[in-house]
């Protein structure tokens, strides 16, 4: 999954359980602008930060590593 997939799989989530971005900020304790920017298609947000976004909205992130010798 690429970062703009996570991210429009994220505000869909925000969107499906009727949270706002204000709300949003206040539960994660990620900042407003931040949400705002990443939403926007702006940033480059860290793991830590996708991390606690989706552990706010209920997701998870699951890694998935391709062998490259193969």
């Amino acid at each position: 999954m690429h970062n703009t997939d996570l991210i429009s799989t994220l505000k869909q989530r925000r969107e499906t359980l009727q949270v706002t971005q204000e709300q949003l900020a206040d539960i994660s304790g990620v900042g407003l602008r931040t949400l705002k920017q990443l939403e926007s298609g702006k940033g480059n947000p860290t793991l830590k930060t996708l991390l606690t976004l989706t552990d706010a909205l209920g997701l998870t992130i699951t890694l998935e590593v391709k062998n490259l010798h193969s």
